[in-house]
């Protein structure tokens, strides 16, 4: 544990002003749907400890959801229901990530990946992501043909902090190389559910290799349930799942009951997510609508957004002003970032996330949060409007 400590995410919220509009966490922030249809059913729970692979019955309902979603061939034996999509990224690491050996891993990208590798005596290995932060296979399959001793590739779609997505054929080349290599391959795709225009592609789009992420957090607006998921064939799966055994048994039967309650809604969840996404989306187009690779916020303010295309996941990722200083390169250097992010929490009054916090590659950025309230959301644009100049 030795240099590991408080995540960057966290200690962007320590210190803001009481009046601060924080647009830093990375939960969603709207209400459930309240239909009697994503309640757990009425009766006394059963609080035993449950079978090590959870309820049978949610993880038929995982399945089925999975194959819903294209995975035809994932039975209940391709599942393994854990707490959280992050234990099961923790369990997938300590299976998988040899001691000594390279976990490639996105750059900027979601913070406990380089974390969880180091746990395990692995070395993080960060691969660049195409400037409007998509997948870029090449450079990626560039970065694997370096390191021959590789055990793990960590996918990330639609992106955290990017909000990038991955082709369907980037995610063909990368299966493919990764399958000649040995080498597992880890799909993170806890925001899929998380578009306005048109789903993205899957990993199960092109291959049944691999391992699927999935979650109750983030599209199901159910964070605090702990719940996820890993699809994959039964015998990469068995591994992980000693490993989650020994963690924590099994994940709580009372969220369990929540988890398979709003899987069984999902035709009324998802699609309530997703229209409110896209009030989110709509807000940022009609505060800052996209032009020239620019977003304008009123008054002759703009802020340069890497990407206004696409509406997937809930994430801004956005440029530092070209003019902080008479040194344009000073954009790159991580401690103009950070300084850059606590002036606007402490002086505009907005937490935002520096860069820097997922990776050398993210210094010069800032992400955005759309996950919180539509009210909110505004204001905070507005706020850090005045911080770019036209």
């Amino acid at each position: 544990m030795a240099g590991q400590g408080l995540s960057p995410i966290r200690r962007m919220a320590l210190g803001a002003p009481p009046d601060a509009i924080n647009l830093g966490l990375g939960e969603p922030g709207w209400p459930l749907p309240t239909g009697q249809a994503v309640r757990p059913d009425e009766g006394p729970a059963d609080l035993s400890y449950g079978p090590n692979t959870s309820d049978p019955a949610l993880v038929a309902a995982i399945a089925g959801y999975a194959q819903a979603r294209g995975s035809d061939t994932v039975g209940p034996d391709g599942v393994m229901v854990t707490a959280g999509s992050q234990a099961a990224l923790f369990a997938l690491f300590q299976a998988y990530a040899e001691p000594g050996s390279a976990v490639l891993v996105p750059d900027p990208g979601f913070v406990a990946y380089p974390t969880l590798a180091r746990l395990c005596g692995a070395t993080p290995v960060g691969y660049p992501l195409r400037p409007d932060g998509d997948l870029d296979a090449e450079a990626l399959l560039a970065v694997l043909g370096e390191h021959g001793h590789t055990s793990l590739v960590v996918l990330n779609h639609p992106a955290n902090p990017t909000g990038g997505l991955a082709s369907a054929d980037a995610l063909q080349r990368v299966a493919e190389a990764c399958a000649e290599r040995d080498v597992l391959l880890v799909s993170d795709e806890v925001y899929a559910e998380l578009w306005v225009d048109e789903p993205p592609a899957s990993l199960r789009d092109v291959t049944d290799t691999g391992v699927v992420l999935g979650s109750m957090s983030k599209a199901f607006g159910a964070p605090g349930l702990r719940i996820g998921w890993a699809t994959g064939e039964p015998e990469v799966l068995a591994p992980a799942r000693l490993v989650h055994n020994a963690m924590t048994t099994a994940p709580s039967r009372l969220s369990q009951r929540a988890a398979l309650a709003l899987l069984g809604a999902a035709g009324e969840v998802l699609p309530a997510a997703r229209e409110q996404l896209r009030l989110r989306w709509d807000a940022v187009e009609r505060l800052a609508p996209g032009g020239n690779g620019h977003s304008f916020l009123g008054d002759g303010h703009h802020i340069p957004m890497s990407r206004t295309a696409t509406r997937a996941g809930f994430y801004l990722w956005l440029a530092l002003p070209h003019d902080l200083d008479d040194d344009s390169t000073s954009r790159d250097d991580p401690a103009v970032t950070e300084a850059f992010a606590l002036r606007l929490r402490d002086e505009a009054g907005v937490t935002t996330i520096p860069g820097t916090a997922f990776g050398p590659r993210g210094a010069g950025f800032l992400r955005v949060s759309l996950g919180g309230p539509v009210d909110a959301l505004e204001e905070g644009l507005r706020r850090l409007a005045p911080w770019w100049k036209a």
